[in-house]
C-alpha cells in the first residue's frame, strides 16, 4: 500500500521502469491491480534497524507486467479481461488470477434456467431434472428466448449461392435415409441447448435434427442421416459409444458448466493457452471462409471458397462458423469460453479414443470434416493416445 509520504521505494522502482519506456503509473494504479489480483505484491526484506523501517523489492517478473498492464488498461477495462489478455500475450499473469478469469468467462445459464420455484415456491430446493427442464421448456415460452440457427451473414450466403447455382443435386436425395426428417426450429434447439447444459442427454436423432435445421436450405442431409442411422449401420461401434437411447454414453454426467468450470481449475496453463490460441485460429478461419466466399460471389466466379463452404455447411466445420457468426463481437470472455469448450471437445475425443482405439480418426483428417485447428488439436490429443 503506498503511504501518505508517497509511494514506497519498490513501487518506485515499477514507476521508475514505467516512465523510462515512456509510460506513466502512480502508486494508487499499481494498488489497484494488485488488489484485482493482476500484481503479485512486493517481496518483504531485512530490516533498516533503528526504527528505519523495512526493505521490499518488486518480483522480478512484476517489471515486465506492469508495463503490459499500462499499455493494456484503459477506461472500461474489467480486471479479468485484462488478466485474460495478458495471459493470452505470455505476460506472467498471476496464476491464480488466470484460473479464475477462466471461470468467469463460463456463461450463466439464462434466466429461464436460474432457481426455477418448486411445488412450495421455495427456490433452494432442488427439483429432478425433468422438473427443471419443465420449467426451462414453459419459461422459454414466456420470454420467446430462441437459438439462433442460421446467422444473418450465414443466411445471406446460403441465399446468394443458391441464386448462382441453384439447388443440390437430387442424387443427393439417395444418400439420405430419413424419409421424414424433423429438421429443429429455433424452440427446439434452445431446449435442448439447455437440456444438455443442464446434464439431460441429446440423442443422436436429435443432433442430426440440428444439423438439419442449421442447413434449412437443404433438401437432404446425408451427414445428419449418417449420425441419424449410427445404431443401425454400424451396432458393435454403437454398442461402446450409445446409450440404449441412443444418446452418447462417453459424455460425463452432471451440469456442463461445472465441467467447464473444472477444465478452468486443473488443466495446465499451457493448455489453456493452446485452447486460447485454438479458439482465435478458428475464428479467423471463419471470417476468412465467409470473406473469401463473398469476394468469389461479388466477382461472379464461384470458386475454391464457395465449393469449401457448401463441402463444409452441414459437417462439424460449417457448425465452427455458424458458431464464429452468433459471436458478433468477440470478447476476451468469450475466447475463454471457447478455449474451454474446444478443451472439453479434445477430452471426450481422447475419451473416445480410448473405448474404439483408432476409431477411423482418418476421417476427420478429410478436407471440411473439421475446421482446419479444431482439426490439429483434435488430432493432436489423439495421437498422444497412441
Amino acid at each position: 500500500m503506498p503511504s501518505n509520504d508517497g509511494p514506497s521505494k519498490a513501487d518506485q522502482q515499477l514507476i521508475d521502469h514505467a516512465a523510462s519506456h515512456g509510460l506513466a503509473i502512480t502508486a494508487k494504479q499499481l494498488d489497484i491491480w494488485r488488489r484485482a489480483g493482476l500484481l503479485a505484491g512486493n517481496i518483504p526484506g531485512g530490516g533498516l534497524g533503528r526504527g528505519r523501517g523495512s526493505t521490499s523489492t518488486p518480483p522480478p517478473e512484476s517489471f515486465e507486467l506492469v508495463l503490459a498492464l499500462a499499455r493494456r488498461s484503459g477506461r472500461g477495462k474489467r480486471p479479468t479481461d485484462l488478466a485474460l489478455l495478458l495471459f493470452a500475450d505470455g505476460h506472467p499473469v498471476p496464476e491464480a488470477t488466470v484460473r479464475t478469469a477462466f471461470r468467469a468467462a463460463v456463461n450463466s445459464p439464462p434466466e429461464a434456467v436460474n432457481s426455477p420455484p418448486d411445488a412450495d415456491g421455495d427456490p433452494d430446493e432442488q427439483l429432478e431434472l425433468e422438473t427443471r427442464i419443465d420449467h426451462v421448456a414453459d419459461r422459454l415460452a414466456e420470454t420467446g428466448q430462441t437459438f439462433v440457427l442460421v446467422p444473418a451473414r450465414a443466411r445471406r450466403i446460403d441465399e446468394r449461392i443458391a441464386r448462382v447455382l441453384g439447388g443440390p443435386p437430387e442424387e443427393l436425395a439417395e444418400l439420405d435415409a430419413n424419409g421424414e426428417p424433423t429438421p429443429m426450429t429455433p424452440q427446439d434447439a434452445s431446449l435442448a441447448a439447455v437440456t444438455a447444459a443442464l446434464g439431460g442427454t441429446v440423442s443422436v436423432r436429435e443432433i442430426g435434427d440440428l444439423l438439419r435445421g442449421i442447413n434449412p436450405g437443404m433438401t437432404a442431409h446425408p451427414f445428419a442421416s449418417l449420425v441419424e442411422t449410427t445404431q443401425r449401420d454400424v451396432p458393435d461401434a454403437a454398442d461402446l459409444v450409445l446409450t440404449d437411447e441412443g444418446s452418447l454414453a462417453f459424455l460425463p454426467e452432471g451440469n456442463a458448466s461445472d465441467h467447464l468450470y473444472g477444465l478452468a481449475d486443473t488443466a495446465s496453463l499451457e493448455e489453456l493457452a493452446f485452447g486460447w490460441r485454438t479458439a482465435q485460429e478458428v475464428r479467423e478461419w471463419a471470417l476468412s471462409l465467409c470473406e473469401r466466399v463473398e469476394s468469389e460471389l461479388d466477382a461472379g466466379q464461384p470458386g475454391e471458397a464457395v465449393a469449401q463452404w457448401l463441402n463444409g455447411r452441414g459437417l462439424p466445420s460449417g457448425v465452427s462458423v455458424l458458431e464464429t457468426l452468433r459471436e458478433r463481437r468477440w470478447s476476451p470472455s468469450g475466447c475463454a469460453l471457447s478455449a474451454l469448450l474446444l478443451l472439453f471437445q479434445r477430452q471426450m475425443y481422447a475419451t473416445l479414443d480410448e473405448l474404439m482405439p483408432g476409431c477411423q480418426w482418418s476421417v476427420l483428417e478429410m478436407p471440411g470434416v473439421l475446421a482446419p485447428p479444431v482439426r490439429d488439436m483434435i488430432l493432436t490429443a489423439t495421437r498422444s493416445q497412441a
